[in-house]
């Protein structure tokens, strides 16, 4: 009977102690209720008896009796046999309401299955359109409630409600400050001053950070936590050693809170909410109906919701059901973002319907039953829904609970809230009658499993113990160990959870060693070819982590045993904490949003998509998962909460933040981009805070751009360095408040100036992220403006109010009338009808072609420096909201990486070759060849011009056809990984056990020959003391770049990570191919795959020639420059060896093959190839042509660009 395991939770077998004929009724019975009527009435009203349950009584039981007779039971007893047939009709009644109801009435466990599986599926605005169609009444209660005469919609409490408030409140409520006075006073022991060392909590990024923060910690963190625990042990009124408990302010390895004083007076970690007021109290004693609104909450999945032992509170012959908790707010709560909380690895989703208000309840009942259960039960003593420092005033929010049957039409009815408090004073009983403590133990094993039945999974409490409740798992009254003529008090048996800190999961030797085995593991698997004693030591590591797992110190279950003398029953059953327990994340997320309208107000600008402000505003080591003191909610449902709760996948804690690691960086890199514009569920402003800072420096740089006009490139780049540097940053976001808005760990992490002022930087980045999505760059400038110059209106004015480009300023209405005059210019109109776009001031595009040896002339007032540096921040603004919409499964880093490889040197110059820039070009000394930083500089010069031009919108669309369709390539090649970057990791991964400097790849200098102006350096590769290869180049870094490459090339049965990289990219082809099986373009590809070609290739798709198409297709450059049709300049061969180096994509590689046909269908619909300066084939057309607008200046998007075009 010491055997405590779960099996114990099933009644001894009783099946030869019953009669054959009771057990064939009884089947009878079951059968009945499974019978189709039976199924049918699934959806009455519960309180309706089935026709089973009205039968008289059988014969059976009276057979069943006579044979309980031949067992010495006496028989004398007559009414034992009416006794026991209501109470089998009463719980075949009550089971078949409770099957109907965890089924969530559905006939089977399979259709329930489906339906939860449906719903997990249907957003949030679907489930509460579907819950609207409830209606409501409340149960009567005349006796205990009365209108107003005053306001007929409020209810006020008679004289005997306030008579069962009182008598609730001295018996449940201030039961356990009774015990406690009289206690003497227990005083904790003197702890000591923790110092925090700044080198230690700073946040690493390298996979061997966590092993050397956890050492720099050492054997003082240690030592600090097996204090506290000591601390916590020795209390006298511990209830179980294995039980942990909650104190003000603590958590169970030492104080909550280590901020200043200073840092304590704000923060929302110190559930001081900026703007939130302190309510006037409510009338107690009525509800308050012309004051409140009412909602009713919901959760979504309800897994772990629908357990088998729901509370359920009998009335007037009816039984109600706990559905969950009503929420009455002072003001009434608009659409706001969806809370969303992860609990036993399932991401469950709160919501709250607007509802009629209940008339019977007042909120003394509430306040009440609040402080009953979260404070006296729960002992949730951090919790506090009131207003910073108002302790007089009233909650933010009231909560009361949800007990309803069901009616016809959908209908339910609330069971009135004086009703609560009498069941929860019924229940509240001893568990154990000491009086009848003899009889108990000698009950049969009939009697005492229903005995058991009844408070199983029931939460009891002993006042004034720490923890006070706890949850019945089982009720144990062996008495094989006392002495003969005593009774011992049957067992409590709980089965709980160690809280991490005295687990495995906590404990630093296990830590130690989990590191140990996972570093070793990983480099196993990078090895070039693993030994046997390898493989040993692998297996020996895993054993050993076995080992101590199972150590009877270090496992997280335990099953603790405690007399049941002195615990007293709640009537309070584990469903009621399941749903309790999620009140502080939602009032936590409510709070939150309401400080934001304050932020609203202060910036001026009220966002359409709230969402995108708390994306914002939550830093990355922020976690919603409790809401209040996190060890204290641990506690709480360990103790009380469901035994066994269904879990999820773990892999939802991580599955969308890790970004740590090779492999990692290899999978989200090898993705390729969405067909549309998609929500990331990374739930941090790291992506946000990458699109800000090109929003940041964008608007600094136009409005430096216009307010300087003499100022050349160099000056403007010092003052962006200046005002977007991240010092500045803190201080704008410090004149916001953004501190005060911040969510954030309450940890070490932040608790330094240093740390905490960069992420105020980033947040206030972030933020100008946000409102760039949402209000579009006019928001994000008008809020950046302001922030700069709060405190100044005449600077602001300035910066607000900046003056045009000059050659705008000399000819507001355009300046073609000089086409005519100036050969440049008539050239330039050849390059506008190639493009598609006709400048109204076509001397910023002749400025933007003028190198500066050309000198001031009045044609141009300059050069193109100042336009390149404004062309610049414009592509780098374009690029990273495109990379942040269409590719929302990539990190910070990661979009960085692809944002470096679309923007660099090297793509631009093949655009500018692309579309013939170079040709128009204008030197005072020409140059045969262009380099390629050149050539990048005359792009970024066009990229400006066009922005003052025309503005934002046509610089979107071009980007989108000329630049986006590479993005595929760099994928498909790994562009955005430098041969150098990508040597080197795959060195690092085969580092050893034995610790010390990982080894890296040398490079030395071999060979230099030749002139100073051509010199060509010979570079050599070494790992390990051996030479993998050698390369030339002009510079030493190229040299050691093509090394590199050779070495990667010659060197893969060393390094097992390319084949890895291979399959991971050759798997996110075969998820998402750029062409289908019947050769067809996949849709998603089809924006990501135009203009990755080179006219060569498109020319011969599989070596098939389209000779037709050619004899059509004419040369515009070669009529433009006097040129025969099929002659070619110098530069156009150029610019062909160009795009086929560094703009082709062979699809050939995916292992799909096109038709002739299927291809001259493709280029019908549209452009898919970025070449002008080649002859265009059959119907499709170059970047030139895809630019083309129409003469009213609108711009026409081509399309098969429109799906990429950003709105």
């Amino acid at each position: 009977s010491r055997n405590r395991s779960p099996s114990r939770n099933r009644p001894p077998s009783r099946n030869r102690s019953r009669s054959r004929k009771r057990s064939r009724s009884r089947k009878r019975s079951r059968s009945r209720n499974r019978s189709p009527r039976s199924n049918a009435s699934r959806g009455r009203c519960p309180d309706i008896k089935p026709a089973v349950l009205m039968r008289p009584k059988s014969k059976t039981y009276r057979r069943s009796r006579s044979r309980d007779s031949r067992r010495g039971r006496d028989r004398s007893i007559s009414s034992e046999k009416s006794v026991a047939s209501d109470e089998f009709n009463q719980k075949t009644k009550r089971k078949e309401l409770l099957d109907r109801w965890r089924l969530n009435n559905c006939s089977t466990s399979n259709e329930m299955s489906d339906q939860l599986e449906e719903i997990s599926k249907m957003k949030p605005e679907d489930i509460i359109e579907i819950e609207k169609n409830f209606w409501t009444r409340t149960a009567p209660a005349d006796l205990y409630y009365v209108r107003s005469e005053e306001k007929p919609k409020v209810s006020k409490g008679t004289e005997k409600l306030i008579n069962l408030c009182e008598k609730f409140e001295y018996e449940l409520v201030k039961r356990s400050a009774r015990v406690k006075e009289g206690k003497p006073a227990y005083v904790m022991p003197h702890r000591r001053s923790k110092m925090h060392h700044h080198r230690c909590c700073a946040t690493n990024s390298g996979s061997d950070s966590d092993v050397e923060s956890g050492e720099c910690s050492g054997d003082e963190e240690d030592e600090g936590l097996l204090e506290e625990l000591e601390r916590k042990k020795a209390h006298p009124d511990r209830l179980h050693p294995e039980l942990w408990y909650n104190d003000p302010g603590e958590m169970n390895d030492g104080p909550l809170c280590r901020c200043s004083a200073r840092a304590k007076r704000s923060g929302i970690r110190h559930n001081i909410y900026a703007g939130e007021l302190n309510l006037e109290k409510c009338d107690i004693f009525t509800n308050n109906a012309d004051r409140l609104y009412h909602y009713r909450i919901t959760v979504s999945p309800p897994t772990n919701f629908l357990i088998k032992t729901p509370t359920i509170i009998e009335h007037d012959n009816h039984e109600y059901i706990f559905e969950g908790f009503s929420m009455l707010s002072h003001k009434q709560l608009e659409n706001l973002p969806v809370c969303k909380v992860i609990r036993f690895n399932i991401e469950y989703t709160i919501l709250y319907i607007e509802e009629k208000l209940p008339e019977h309840f007042i909120i003394k009942e509430l306040d009440l039953f609040y402080e009953y259960l979260f404070k006296e039960i729960l002992e949730l003593v951090d919790l506090d829904f009131k207003a910073a420092g108002d302790s007089n005033g009233c909650s933010q929010f009231h909560f009361m609970p949800r007990f309803v049957r069901e009616l016809p039409e959908n209908g339910k009815e609330l069971l009135s809230m004086n009703q609560v408090l009498i069941h929860l004073l019924a229940s509240s009983k001893p568990l154990i009658d000491m009086g009848n403590l003899r009889d108990i133990i000698n009950l049969s094993n009939y009697k005492w499993q229903n005995y058991v039945d009844d408070v199983k999974g029931m939460v009891v409490t002993y006042p004034g113990k720490k923890p006070c409740s706890l949850r019945v798992d089982q009720l144990d009254r062996d008495q094989s160990d006392t002495k003969p003529g005593e009774v011992t008090v049957p067992e409590i048996v709980h089965f709980g959870i160690r809280p991490p800190q005295l687990s495995y999961a906590g404990n630093p030797e296990y830590q130690k060693a989990w590191r140990e085995y996972v570093k070793f593991r990983h480099l196993l698997a990078n090895m070039p070819k693993a030994s046997f004693e390898d493989k040993r030591k692998l297996e020996t590591k895993e054993n050993k982590l076995q080992e101590m797992r199972t150590q009877s110190k270090m496992k997280r279950d335990v099953t603790i045993a405690i007399s049941a003398k002195g615990f007293y029953r709640t009537g309070i059953m584990c469903d009621i904490v399941q749903h309790a327990m999620l009140i502080p994340v939602l009032v936590s997320h409510l709070r939150f949003h309401r400080s934001l309208d304050v932020l609203e107000a202060d910036i001026g600008y009220t966002f359409k998509n709230r969402s995108l402000l708390q994306l914002a505003l939550t830093h990355p080591s922020y976690r919603e998962n409790f809401g209040t003191n996190p060890d204290h909610a641990r506690n709480s449902l360990t103790n009380c909460s469901i035994r066994q709760p269904e879990y999820g996948d773990r892999r939802i804690h991580y599955l969308n933040t890790r970004k740590r690691g090779i492999n990692t960086l290899i999978n989200i890199m090898s993705r390729f981009g969405k067909e549309y514009e998609t929500e990331s569920n990374i739930t941090h402003n790291e992506r946000l805070e990458f699109l800000g800072d090109a929003v940041v420096e964008f608007i600094t740089s136009i409005h430096l751009f216009h307010l300087f006009p003499r100022l050349e490139e160099g000056g403007l780049a010092t003052y962006r360095a200046a005002i977007v540097q991240n010092q500045h940053l803190a201080v704008l976001a410090k004149k916001l408040g953004l501190d005060g808005y911040m969510l954030y760990a309450h940890g070490s992490d932040l608790c330094h100036d240093l740390e905490l002022r960069h992420a105020m930087a980033n947040c206030f980045e972030a933020l100008m992220g946000a409102l760039f999505l949402d209000g579009n760059i006019e928001a994000a400038d008008k809020v950046f403006g302001e922030s700069l110059f709060k405190e100044s209106p005449i600077h602001l004015a300035v910066w607000v109010d900046y003056p045009q480009h000059p050659l705008q300023e000399q000819e507001p209405n355009g300046d073609r009338q000089w086409i005519s005059k100036f050969k440049i210019l008539q050239d330039l109109t050849v390059f506008e009808e190639s493009i598609g776009v006709e400048f109204t001031h076509i001397r910023l595009l002749a400025r933007a072609f003028t190198d500066r040896s050309i000198g001031f002339t009045n044609l141009t007032l300059g050069s193109n420096q100042r336009l390149e540096f404004l062309g610049d921040t414009v592509l780098q603004l374009i690029a990273s909201d495109y990379l942040y919409k269409y590719f929302p499964e990539h990190h910070e880093g990661h979009l960085s990486l692809l944002r470096s490889s679309l923007v660099n040197n090297r793509t631009q110059a093949v655009v500018c070759d692309d579309l013939g820039i170079a040709t128009y070009a204008i030197y005072a000394n020409p140059k045969a060849e262009l380099k390629t930083k050149d050539r990048a500089d005359l792009l970024e010069a066009f990229l400006g011009a066009l922005y003052v031009d025309k503005g934002l919108q046509y610089c979107e669309t071009f980007c989108n056809v000329c630049f986006f369709p590479r993005l595929h390539h760099f994928i498909m090649h790994q562009d955005w990984n430098d041969p150098k970057s990508k040597l080197q990791q795959c060195c690092l991964t085969l580092r050893t056990m034995e610790g010390g400097e990982p080894e890296i790849p040398i490079y030395k200098v071999i060979e230099c020959m030749g002139p100073t102006n051509t010199r060509l350096y010979t570079v050599a590769v070494y790992f390990k003391g051996k030479r993998l290869a050698q390369a030339t180049g002009h510079s030493i870094q190229q040299a050691e770049m093509n090394a590199a490459k050779e070495a990667l090339e010659n060197s893969q049965k060393l390094f097992p990570q390319l084949d890895h990289q291979k399959r991971v990219i050759a798997k996110s082809i075969k998820q998402d191919p750029p062409f289908d099986r019947d050769g067809k373009r996949n849709p998603s590809r089809r924006n990501e795959n135009k203009g990755s070609r080179s006219p060569s290739k498109r020319d011969s798709i599989n070596g098939v020639q389209r000779q037709k198409s050619r004899e059509s297709s004419t040369s515009r450059n070669s009529t433009s420059n006097g040129r025969s049709t099929g002659e070619k300049s110098p530069t156009q061969r150029r610019v062909k060896d160009r795009s086929r180096s560094l703009s082709t994509f062979n699809h050939e590689d995916v292992k799909y093959r096109r038709t002739d046909q299927q291809e001259s269908e493709r280029t019908s619909r549209g452009p898919s190839c970025i070449s002008e300066r080649s002859q265009s084939v059959g119907n499709s057309q170059s970047p030139a042509k895809k630019l083309k607008v129409q003469r009213s200046g609108k711009l026409k998007v081509p399309e098969e660009s429109k799906m990429m075009k950003i709105t």
